[in-house]
């Protein structure tokens, strides 16, 4: 469970916004929506096949920087 400790005479927006940083950090919201529906092997395996598609395009474009 993600704890954050509220500072002394810190606001409660400014605390929820560290708040928001670390669940981001630790992917527990990402992951929390990846249960929400069932994805097939093969959707999963599209997707990932996707993602690496792309990181070799930007490989490639920004590989003579």
């Amino acid at each position: 469970m993600t704890e954050i400790k509220l500072k002394k005479g810190e606001p409660v927006e400014k605390a929820l916004r560290r708040l928001k940083k670390k669940i981001d950090r630790e992917g527990t919201l990402k992951e929390v929506r990846s249960h929400r529906r069932y994805t097939k092997p093969s959707e999963k395996k599209r997707e990932k096949l996707k993602v690496a598609k792309f990181t070799a395009m930007l490989r490639a474009r920004y590989a003579d920087m």
